[in-house]
């Protein structure tokens, strides 16, 4: 097989634009929070970064993607990626990429994936205890998982395939992440957020987002990246990453305005907030289903995720859960939407490799495939996240304490301040100046 230049250009690109979204999510999470939850906010996202990234090279990317016969995980043991500069990735059949990119792109989704989960758990968490949660839980879960569905197998040169992961052989589709990834840390974040409890005023005192400005420009660097994504999940420069890219596009445009109508019928308005949450809702939706539909379906999954998501964010009130910035109300909820909706309106139209769903004269075979593999990520993401989250609070603390919670979790943390207020003159042009020395 040839090296292509165009497709290796483009899968460097894509990763580098799916990292790009775990600093826009900071931005988006930072913005989200009061001002005095910023820092520590924005850091959940940058340690996790680290953390992954270096993990990913010692075991991970083997783990995840290694051929070790089993449909649960990979290989265990040293990653070498070293030895795969020269070499093709096999996922099902060759591409004409480096092995080294697809790791590198995959890498980016290892990151992203628990750094969303630091959203349920804002305001409370030791950044001590959320680094080694992190690690524990991208060993344990996320990796695994991973396997289970972007692995597609070794191709041998009869067409046997070994080591395929079980749900992707079961033929679960999950284009570019709703399972492995949103469905994934949506129930995380739900497991964490009842290990750690409710903030402190939680219900009885305001706990508006600081900086909207803030949230607006990571939900416009989280879209941007999203292209990424969802169309460098295509691995290669081609139709099926325009009709990604497209249908990415059209459903969270859809998903924000179904959003905005559902604030505007319950409320009475339409905030910037909805906006940002609306257009995070449909990319979260359309993840598993980019290349499996139409885009006029795309904008039906986008108006489903906008209106749907909008109305579940507000059951963390009515259930007695504080999950902080909705991370079970739109990626475990958007993802299920997504992921379901193949089942619906997946087609073989627009994608030989999908499967055609109930409204395509399917059935309902592909509708269950794709809920064995929405709810068993589910299951296993919250069993596993709140048996290691009680582990971490009952031995070395998994929440500061109040008097640090009340006070500011980014001085408590940190030593720092989001805003150095106190530093800001308050006597116009001639506050603080520095008098002129005199001649003699």
């Amino acid at each position: 097989m040839e090296l292509s230049a165009g497709d290796t250009a483009w899968v460097l690109a894509s990763a580098s634009m799916v990292l790009l979204m775990t600093p826009g999510l900071a931005f988006f999470y930072g913005g989200m929070v009061r001002s005095k939850s910023v820092l520590n906010m924005m850091m959940m996202s940058f340690v996790t970064i680290g953390i992954v990234s270096v993990l990913w090279t010692i075991f991970g990317y083997g783990l995840a993607f290694g051929d070790s016969g089993s449909s649960f995980f990979g290989s265990i043991g040293f990653s070498n990626l070293g030895s795969l500069v020269n070499s093709f990735p096999n996922n099902g059949g060759e591409y004409p990429i480096p092995e080294l990119a697809f790791s590198a792109f995959q890498l980016m989704f290892a990151i992203i994936t628990p750094a969303l989960i630091s959203g349920a758990i804002a305001d409370r968490a030791k950044l001590l205890a959320w680094s080694i949660f992190v690690a524990v839980w991208v060993s344990l879960v996320y990796f695994p998982v991973a396997h289970w569905v972007f692995d597609f197998g070794t191709k041998a040169q009869d067409g046997t395939i070994s080591g395929a992961g079980w749900l992707a052989s079961l033929g679960v589709l999950d284009f570019a992440g709703g399972t492995a990834v949103h469905i994934n840390a949506g129930a995380a974040g739900l497991a964490l957020a009842l290990v750690l409890g409710k903030r402190e005023g939680f219900g009885r005192i305001p706990m508006k987002p600081h900086n909207l400005p803030l949230v607006l420009i990571g939900a416009g660097l989280l879209w941007f990246g999203w292209f990424g994504f969802n169309a460098g999940s295509s691995l290669g420069a081609n139709a099926t990453a325009s009709l990604a890219l497209v249908n990415t596009q059209v459903a969270t445009a859809a998903a924000l305005l179904g959003w905005l109508v559902v604030e505007r019928i319950r409320d009475g308005h339409a905030t910037s907030l909805g906006a940002a949450s609306g257009a995070i809702s449909g990319l979260v939706a359309i993840t598993p289903a980019c290349a499996f539909v139409a885009p006029w379906a795309a904008v039906v999954i986008g108006l489903m995720a906008g209106a749907i998501c909008a109305v579940a964010v507000g059951l963390k009130y009515k259930l007695g859960f504080d999950d902080s910035l909705d991370v079970v109300g739109v990626h475990l909820v958007g993802g299920i939407v997504g992921c379901l909706s193949i089942g619906l309106l997946g087609t073989t139209s627009v994608n030989s490799l999908g499967a055609n769903g109930l409204f395509y004269g399917g059935g309902v075979e592909l509708l269950g495939k794709q809920a064995v593999g929405a709810f068993s990520v589910l299951a296993y993401s919250f069993v596993v996240t709140y048996v290691l989250g009680q582990l971490i609070a009952k031995t070395i603390g998994f929440r500061i304490n109040r008097a640090d919670e009340v006070s500011g979790i980014d001085i408590a943390e940190h030593l720092e301040n989001g805003y150095e207020f106190g530093q800001v003159g308050a006597g116009g042009s001639f506050t603080n100046r520095i008098p002129a020395s005199r001649e003699g």
